[in-house]
C-alpha cells in the first residue's frame, strides 16, 4: 500500500504541475493572439496600449506563476519522498517532549516552504508589478509586513497547532469530531476580530469623510436592508496601485472597506453600484455558504485524516520512517492540495456563478450601467485582461472573463 501511495502521489503531482503548466501556455498565448485588437464590447473604453498593457501584465504574471509552480512541486517531492521532513525529525530527536518536538518540526518546515516562496513574491512587487506602474511599496514596508505576517502567524498559528496535535495525542478515538469544532469556533472568531485586530495591523482605516458619497450608501444600505458597523477608507496605495472595495467582519462586526485608489478612480455612482454588487454576495448568503463549505470540507478532510493516521503505509509511501501524530498532520496538510487538485475548477465555477448573482442583485438595486462601467474602469486601471483563455478562465478564475460579465450587463 505504501508502494502505491508513492506512486499516485508521484502520478497526481506531474499530471497536476503539467495541467497547471500547459493551461499557463495555453493562456499566454491566447492573450498573445488578441493581444493587438481591443474587443468590441471596450473600444469605446479602453484604448489599445491599455489592451496590451494587461495582456503584457497577465503575460508576466503567468510565466512567474508557472516557475513558482515547478518550484513548489519540486519543494514537496523533496520533502516527502525526498526524506527531507524525516531529516528534519531527526535533527530534533534531542527534544524529549514529543508534542513539544512535532511543533518544532512543523514550524520548520513551514518556514522552509516560505523562504522558498519568497523570491517570488519580491520579484512579483518588485519587478513585475514595478515594471507595470502598480507597486508603491517600499522594500523597508515589503520586509516590515513580512516580519508582521510572521508574528501574527505564531500569534494565532501557535495556539490552534498545540490545541491539535493535544487532542491528537490524547483524547481519544474521537479527536477528530473535538478539532473539528475547535476549528470552526477558531475560523469564525478570525472572522468577527478581523476587521478591528488583524486587518488594522497592516494597514491604516479612516472613516469615510465624503459626506455626499456616504449619504448615498446609507440610502443604499438602508434599501438592501444591511447594517454595517462602519463605512471605511483604507491605505491601500502605500502599497500598490489596484483599486478594490469589499465587505469585512462577521454576524454585527462587519464593515464596509474602500481602497482609497477605488474612491480615485470612480465616481459616486460607480461606487455605489460596486457596493450594491457587494451587497448581493451578503443577500444571497454566498459568504456563509462558504463558511458552511469550509466546515463540512474540513469534516471531511479530518475524518479522512483521522483514518490515515493509524495505518503505516500512509507514512512509508509519503517519506516518514517514524510515525508521528505531527508528521501525519503535516502531510496531510502538504500533500491534501495535489489529491483535490481536480476539485479547483468545480469551485471556480461556483464562485463565477456566485459572482453573477450579486451583479444580478447590483442591477436591481442600483444601475447595469455604472456597474458596466465601474468593472470596465476597473478591469483597465488594474490591468486585468480582457482576453482570458477560455479553458484556463474556466479551470481557474474565481470572477466571470470581462466579456461574459459585462454581456450580461
Amino acid at each position: 500500500m505504501g508502494e502505491l501511495l508513492s506512486n499516485t502521489f508521484i502520478t497526481l503531482l506531474i499530471l497536476s504541475t503539467g495541467i497547471h503548466l500547459w493551461l499557463a501556455r495555453r493562456h499566454i498565448k491566447f492573450i498573445s493572439f488578441n493581444k493587438n485588437k481591443v474587443p468590441d464590447a471596450f473600444k469605446k473604453n479602453i484604448s489599445l496600449k491599455d489592451h496590451q498593457k494587461a495582456a503584457d501584465y497577465a503575460i508576466a504574471k503567468s510565466e512567474l506563476g508557472s516557475k513558482d509552480k515547478i518550484v513548489q512541486s519540486f519543494v514537496l517531492i523533496l520533502l516527502t519522498i525526498g526524506g527531507l521532513i524525516s531529516t528534519i525529525s531527526h535533527f530534533f530527536d534531542g527534544i524529549s517532549l514529543p508534542l513539544l518536538k512535532d511543533i518544532v518540526i512543523i514550524l520548520s518546515v513551514m518556514l522552509i516552504t516560505s523562504l522558498f516562496d519568497l523570491p517570488f513574491n519580491y520579484y512579483k512587487i518588485f519587478r513585475i508589478d514595478e515594471k507595470f506602474g502598480f507597486n508603491r511599496m517600499t522594500k523597508k514596508l515589503f520586509f516590515s509586513d513580512l516580519f508582521r505576517q510572521m508574528i501574527l502567524g505564531l500569534c494565532l498559528g501557535l495556539p490552534i497547532l498545540f490545541i491539535a496535535l493535544w487532542l491528537l495525542q490524547s483524547s481519544g478515538v474521537y479527536w477528530w469530531v473535538y478539532l473539528w469544532a475547535v476549528w470552526s469556533l477558531f475560523n469564525l472568531l478570525i472572522l468577527a476580530i478581523y476587521p478591528t485586530w488583524i486587518a488594522p495591523f497592516f494597514n491604516k482605516f479612516s472613516a469615510l469623510k465624503d459626506k455626499s458619497l456616504k449619504t448615498k450608501i446609507i440610502i443604499l444600505l438602508k434599501k438592501c436592508g444591511f447594517k454595517s458597523q462602519g463605512l471605511f477608507v483604507m491605505d491601500g496605495s502605500t502599497r500598490s496601485n489596484h483599486g478594490n472595495a469589499y465587505f469585512t467582519g462577521f454576524g454585527k462586526n462587519k464593515r464596509i472597506v474602500f481602497f482609497d485608489t477605488l474612491l480615485n478612480r470612480l465616481n459616486h455612482n460607480e461606487i455605489e453600484a460596486v457596493l450594491a454588487h457587494e451587497l448581493g454576495h451578503f443577500h444571497h448568503n454566498h459568504v456563509k455558504k462558504r463558511i458552511a463549505m469550509m466546515f463540512l470540507l474540513s469534516f471531511i478532510g479530518l475524518a479522512v485524516l483521522a483514518y490515515l493516521k493509524n495505518q503505516l503505509w500512509f507514512y512509508q509511501g509519503l517519506g516518514i520512517t517514524i510515525p508521528s501524530d505531527g508528521s501525519a498532520l503535516l502531510l496531510f496538510m502538504l500533500t491534501g492540495p495535489t489529491f483535490i487538485f481536480f476539485i479547483r475548477p468545480i469551485m471556480a465555477f461556483y464562485s463565477r456563478q456566485n459572482e453573477f448573482e450579486a451583479d444580478r442583485y447590483a442591477k436591481e438595486h442600483s444601475s447595469a450601467k455604472y456597474l458596466k462601467n465601474s468593472l470596465i474602469k476597473l478591469y483597465r486601471d488594474n490591468a486585468s485582461t480582457l482576453t482570458p483563455d477560455p479553458l484556463y478562465s474556466a479551470f481557474y478564475d474565481s470572477h466571470p472573463p470581462a466579456l461574459q460579465r459585462i454581456a450580461k450587463l
